[in-house]
């Protein structure tokens, strides 16, 4: 199979040849910069330009057509034109991580010195805005800074919270048609789409790191705080955001037809280590009927298939995460609570593409020995990839410090796997 045929097979749960991977597709299956640039010294050499960092919030390394091949890695995907910092991927700059790792940055990733001897990033980079995030002395990526302004609960106004969302521009859209381009050269390769502004309360988000000036609710607990005391505030900016990212997803369906395979609609994460972090009478009343409309739209007028990603335990969500028309979940976090392998696949396989959960990046892929990797992730792929519908990546993103042996072990488990 091709690697497009391979992800076709998983998301149609047939048996592909081979397990399907993604590394470096969306921003919740990459790896930090540091060890995308040690693996690509190890397999392929020195090279003359560093890597790229594709996202700035978790630091992310591109993983090019060159060190795809390498790995074996068959999904492709388009990030937004901004980032979550309000930078774009042009005008690259050299950078050297904390730990001495050379790297290249976008143009406006303009840092100023925070007072424990680590970095604070600003909006857009404009220094003279209030820092948006920090990165520790000794870090690998950055921490959202809220910047909270004093809450008037008399002027208090939904379309304070709706700053960010709107209706595709055309620079939007031709960012979007040159990202095509870029898929069909790549036509061998499976595709996914991030969707620009369909997650309805992704907590990464509230703070506005891309906005100067940011209004509205933006501090983490009391936006949570909110979904129960100012329900009505919260629904209406959902309505409203839904709406904007109705009329995108129309326009992004029409440019891209079915060059996409799959759409990542939500990065929310609605579960904790022990349990859900909602009830399912709140995702029921709160999020699940915009869920619906994003994905009802999606199926409606094309083939792609959809995905959410959620971290923690979200057992107890899975069946309403399917009536609301989800097709994939990631990151299929099986050291949480009630996220055991064999009774997700079990209970879940046959309506979920699972796309993640191949390694455990909390203990195993960061503390165990390169043995203890290779029999988790060829375990996983064991129990996941029977009869298909199962996308190997990491439980979220690799992280920098993550020592370079384990990595190498996932490779070698999921190239040996492939053989039994």
């Amino acid at each position: 199979m091709s690697a497009r045929e391979r992800l076709q097979a998983t998301l149609e749960h047939r048996q592909p040849d081979r397990v399907c991977v993604d590394f470096g597709a969306t921003f919740v299956t990459g790896m930090n910069v540091c060890t995308v640039h040690q693996l690509r010294e190890r397999l392929l050499g020195k090279r003359s330009e560093p890597v790229k960092v594709i996202e700035p919030y978790q630091m992310l390394g591109e993983i090019d057509d060159e060190l795809r091949a390498a790995l074996g890695i068959d999904v492709i995907g388009v990030l937004p034109r901004r980032s979550i910092f309000g930078t774009e991927q042009k005008d690259w700059k050299p950078f050297t991580m904390p730990d001495g790792t050379p790297c290249l940055v976008p143009g406006t990733f303009n840092l100023t010195p925070a007072p424990d001897g680590g970095w604070h990033m600003h909006p857009e980079g404009d220094t003279s805005a209030s820092p948006s995030g920090h990165m520790p002395a000794n870090g690998y990526f950055f921490d959202a800074i809220v910047r909270q302004e004093p809450i008037d609960e008399d002027r208090l106004d939904p379309a304070d919270n709706l700053e960010e969302f709107g209706l595709l521009g055309a620079e939007d859209v031709a960012y979007f048609q040159t990202k095509k381009r870029w898929f069909q050269e790549r036509g061998d390769h499976g595709t996914i789409l991030i969707i620009p502004g369909s997650a309805f309360g992704d907590i990464a988000l509230v703070p506005a790191p891309f906005l100067k000036r940011p209004k509205g609710i933006r501090d983490i607990a009391e936006w949570y705080v909110s979904t129960k005391t100012r329900r009505g505030y919260v629904l209406e900016v959902f309505e409203r955001q839904c709406a904007y990212a109705l009329q995108n997803l129309e326009t992004l369906i029409d440019l891209f037809g079915d060059t996409v395979q799959v759409a990542l609609i939500t990065g929310t994460d609605f579960g904790t280590q022990r349990g859900p972090f909602i009830s399912v009478a709140d995702y029921r009343d709160l999020y699940k009927p915009f869920h619906k409309q994003i994905n009802d739209l999606i199926h409606r007028r094309s083939g792609w298939k959809t995905f959410i990603h959620s971290c923690g335990s979200v057992y107890k969500l899975l069946p309403e995460f399917i009536e609301a028309g989800f097709d994939v979940l990631n990151p299929v976090q099986c050291s949480a609570a009630d996220m055991d392998p064999v009774r997700l696949k079990r209970e879940f396989g046959k309506d979920l593409v699972f796309w993640g959960g191949g390694v455990d990046t909390q203990k195993t892929m960061a503390f165990g020995t390169p043995e203890e990797v290779y029999t988790e992730v060829c375990e996983r792929i064991r129990i996941f990839n029977q009869d298909g519908g199962f996308v190997f990546d990491a439980i979220h993103n690799i992280q920098g410090n993550t020592p370079i042996e384990n990595v190498e072990a996932m490779f070698r488990a999921i190239r040996d796997s492939a053989t039994r």
